[in-house]
């Protein structure tokens, strides 16, 4: 197959606004060993590339700068060792940065096939949030067939994926939304919605699961919900954080609640993880969840669709917080 020498690639210029998002020429990248180089259709957009852009993404050193954490394409070269794809396959990949590209080299560990009838739009929008919600939520979390879950931002990307594959799993499930337009969608999805603008979510989960609590939550916002998180867990609760836009710092937390009902507080990156625990990842995914995909069911909620080249965009409505799913850059 005849590739270009070079592509557009969207950059961070420097740390700021979604403006410093901006397109630049740069040489095409290289499948090494264990990666598939794929040309990317199109790419999603997640709350750590607003995060990273805006120089508050804890980046280890090595970590890719250029943002893009999932995408969906065409199988273009493979890189030594490469086995299990051929030239030509359709798939979707975690990636570890610069899924914001005309290509994308990806290890092969993170690479799933995409089932018959996805889109590549709806393909995009599932490696970062379905990892992310199986590893915190299913395995972290230990959420399991008639438990209960509680999810906050219900409508967020992660939201979302969170509420079908706990409806797909026989999990009962609430989770908090600040309209009444996304509280619906909450209720389509399977979710008993808790508008956290005109109710207490731990005091509306004492009351609808009669003082018992919920077994799990996955939680975004950090510091300012934990005492209320960990009043709604139920003994043996699992609290797992993945964010922290209510402050990475909690102060006067009640350690008695946490102790007096044996509270585990966990929480995880899933870009820091290593090669081999996204390979295990992705193997648990193909293994639980794709037979649903193949199926038709939970399915990403797409949002929106931009073109590649509005980034700044996509990034400024996602910031807004008014989306329900999924953003999604259209590259091809």
């Amino acid at each position: 197959m005849s590739l270009p020498n070079e592509m557009t690639q969207i950059q961070i210029t420097e740390p700021g606004g979604p403006e410093v998002l901006q397109p630049k020429r740069v040489p095409l990248p290289v499948a090494a060993e264990g990666q598939v180089l794929i040309r990317v259709h199109a790419a999603g957009v997640n709350r750590p590339d607003a995060l990273q852009r805006a120089g508050k993404y804890p980046m280890k050193p090595g970590m890719d700068p250029i943002p893009g954490l999932e995408v969906a394409g065409e199988v273009v070269a493979l890189g030594a060792g490469v086995s299990q794809f051929a030239v030509g396959d359709r798939v979707c990949a975690l990636t570890n940065g610069s899924g914001y590209g005309e290509y994308c080299a990806v290890p092969a560990g993170q690479t799933l096939p995409i089932p018959d009838g996805i889109d590549w739009i709806q393909a995009a929008a599932i490696p970062e949030t379905f990892f992310t919600v199986w590893a915190n939520l299913f395995v972290l979390g230990a959420a399991s067939r008639s438990q209960r879950v509680l999810i906050h931002g219900g409508t967020s990307g992660i939201g979302t994926t969170a509420l079908m594959l706990c409806r797909e799993f026989g999990i009962e499930t609430f989770a908090t939304a600040g309209s009444a337009d996304k509280c619906a969608a909450i209720s389509k999805l399977g979710g008993q919605p808790i508008n956290y603008r005109e109710e207490d979510f731990a005091a509306v989960i004492a009351e609808k699961t009669e003082g018992k609590g919920v077994n799990a939550i996955l939680d975004i916002m950090g510091g300012s919900y934990l005492n209320g998180n960990v009043s709604a867990l139920a003994m043996d609760g699992r609290l797992v954080m993945l964010g922290f836009l209510g402050g990475a710092r909690a102060n006067d937390f009640d350690l008695l609640a946490m102790m007096a009902k044996r509270a585990v507080i966990t929480g995880s990156l899933l870009r820091a993880r290593t090669a081999a625990e996204k390979a295990e990842i992705a193997s648990q995914l193909r293994e639980h969840v794709w037979p649903a995909l193949a199926a038709g069911r939970c399915l990403p909620i797409i949002d929106k669709v931009y073109p590649l080249a509005d980034a700044a965009q996509a990034h400024a409505h996602m910031e807004a917080g008014d989306h329900i799913g999924k953003i999604v850059l259209r590259v091809i």
